[in-house]
C-alpha cells in the first residue's frame, strides 16, 4: 500500500450545506475548520462560508494545520450563449485554488441540471443531445488546457440530477474526452444512488481518477426515496448520504483498488447531512476512525 501518497480531507458541506444554506446556517467558518482539525483531518475542500482573499484564508487554515484540497466549480456548457461565461468564471477559480495550493479542479456540468430543484429526481434529469455532449466536451477540453498550463488538473464530478449521473453517461465523457486534459472524480455515494458500482469504474477507467470523494449511502432511506420520487435536496434532508463506514457502501475493495492503481492524492469524506440531525464532528471523528480501523492511518 502507498498510504504515504494519499492524503485526507474532508468537505465542508457537512458543516454548512452549499445548496441548502438553511442546513448549517448557525455553524462558522471558524467552528467548521477547528472540528475538522480536532477529528484529525490534514485538508478540506471550499465551502460557502470560506473567506476568498486568500491572505485570510491562508492564515486561518494555517492556524488549524489544513491544506486545500480543491474545490467545486459549476460549468454551462450545455446551455446556449454561456460559454465565454464559464471560462472566465473557470480560471478565476483556477487562480484562486492555484493560490491556495491545490493541485486539482472539481468541474461538473450544471447545464439544465434539476440537483436544486424540487422534481423527482430519475425521470427528469437532464438527458443532454449530441450537440450539447459535443459542447461539453469542447469545453472540457478549453479548460483541461488551461489547467494544464498551470500544472493542474481538471478533475470532472458525476453528480446526481446532472447530465452525467449514471454509468453510460460517465462511460460517455470518459471515451470522449483526452486522458491528458480531463481526469475523473470518484465519488462513491453518487456512484450507488444512481445504480453504478464505484469498483467497475475503478476497472473501467481507474487511470483517469484524481480525486476521491468518500460519501456513504443508507439503504433504507435511498430505498425510500427513490419509491417516493424525492428531489435530490429532499433525498439529502431524508439523510441519504452519511460517512464512510455508516452506511451500505464496501469501502475495502474500494480502497484496495486504488492502492493497486498507484492512486495519489487526496481522500475526501463528503456526506451532505443536516448538522441538527447529525453533529458534524461527531460524524468527522466517525469517518475518521472508520479509515484507522480499515486502512490503517
Amino acid at each position: 500500500m502507498h498510504v504515504e501518497k494519499i492524503k485526507l480531507g474532508i468537505a465542508p458541506i457537512g458543516w454548512s450545506n452549499d445548496d441548502m444554506p438553511e442546513l448549517g446556517a448557525h455553524i462558522s467558518f471558524e467552528q467548521c475548520i477547528t472540528e475538522m482539525a480536532q477529528a484529525n483531518f490534514q485538508g478540506c475542500e471550499v465551502g460557502h462560508k470560506f473567506p476568498r482573499d486568500t491572505t485570510l484564508l491562508s492564515e486561518a487554515l494555517r492556524k488549524q494545520q489544513l491544506q486545500i484540497a480543491s474545490a467545486w466549480f459549476s460549468l454551462y456548457f450545455t446551455e446556449e450563449g454561456r460559454l465565454q461565461e464559464t471560462v472566465n468564471g473557470f480560471i478565476q477559480h483556477m487562480n484562486f485554488l492555484q493560490a491556495m495550493g491545490a493541485k486539482v479542479i472539481v468541474v461538473c456540468e450544471c447545464g439544465h441540471s434539476i440537483q436544486g430543484k424540487a422534481l423527482s429526481l430519475f425521470e427528469n434529469k437532464p438527458n443532454f443531445t449530441d450537440l450539447q455532449w459535443e459542447n461539453l466536451i469542447t469545453g472540457l477540453h478549453h479548460i483541461g488546457k488551461l489547467a494544464q498550463q498551470n500544472n493542474m488538473t481538471v478533475v470532472y464530478h458525476y453528480h446526481m440530477g446532472t447530465g452525467v449521473q449514471n454509468p453510460v453517461e460517465i462511460s460517455r465523457l470518459m471515451n470522449d474526452t483526452d486522458p491528458s486534459l480531463v481526469s475523473l472524480l470518484l465519488d462513491t455515494g453518487h456512484l450507488m444512488y444512481a445504480g453504478g458500482n464505484s469498483l467497475d469504474v475503478l476497472k473501467n477507467v481507474g487511470d483517469r481518477v484524481q480525486h476521491v470523494h468518500l460519501k456513504d449511502i443508507r439503504q433504507d432511506v435511498l430505498a425510500t426515496v427513490k419509491k417516493n420520487r424525492c428531489s435530490f435536496l429532499d433525498s439529502v434532508k431524508q439523510g441519504v448520504f452519511t460517512v464512510p463506514g455508516d452506511g451500505c457502501i464496501e469501502f475495502q475493495p474500494i480502497f484496495e483498488a486504488l492502492f493497486k492503481l498507484n492512486y495519489q492524492g487526496w481522500w475526501i469524506v463528503e456526506a451532505e447531512q443536516d448538522p441538527q440531525v447529525a453533529n458534524p464532528l461527531v460524524y468527522a471523528k466517525k469517518a475518521r476512525n472508520f479509515l484507522r480501523e480499515t486502512v490503517g492511518f
